[in-house]
């Protein structure tokens, strides 16, 4: 059976907890000083080899282009540029404050409104 890839998912489907959020963004600290090897990042977030390539997935699947050059990782972008592009873990939020949240006239109020609209249906 082919794995399917989370390029393809919504935005729903790849939701992160809490901890992976931090440890994405710490990953993106790392790389803002500078490129790194991988076992240097490995260390530095405490992952095993399959833990930080699901991660380098989930930020390429994001938009996030971390490209390998000589054996290091670096980022192409400024991490202001990039972490807008991050996947934001659930904040927990009854329905009534998901609501009151998605009442606006921005893409991202737009984007709550929708996912109330398919809890609701």
């Amino acid at each position: 059976m082919a794995k399917k890839s989370t390029k393809s998912l919504p935005s729903a489907a790849r939701t992160v907890t809490f901890d992976r959020a931090a440890r994405l963004y710490r990953l993106l600290l790392i790389l803002n000083r500078g490129p790194q090897p991988r076992e240097v990042l490995m260390k530095r977030l405490n992952l095993d080899v399959r833990g930080f390539y699901r991660d380098l997935e989930l930020l390429r699947s994001s938009g996030i282009s971390l490209p390998l050059s000589g054996g290091r990782y670096r980022m192409e972008k400024s991490i202001n540029e990039i972490s807008p592009c991050l996947p934001f873990p659930d904040p927990g939020l009854s329905l009534g404050e998901a609501i009151l949240l998605g009442k606006g006239r921005s893409p991202a109020h737009a984007k709550l409104r929708k996912q109330i609209a398919r809890i609701m249906r």
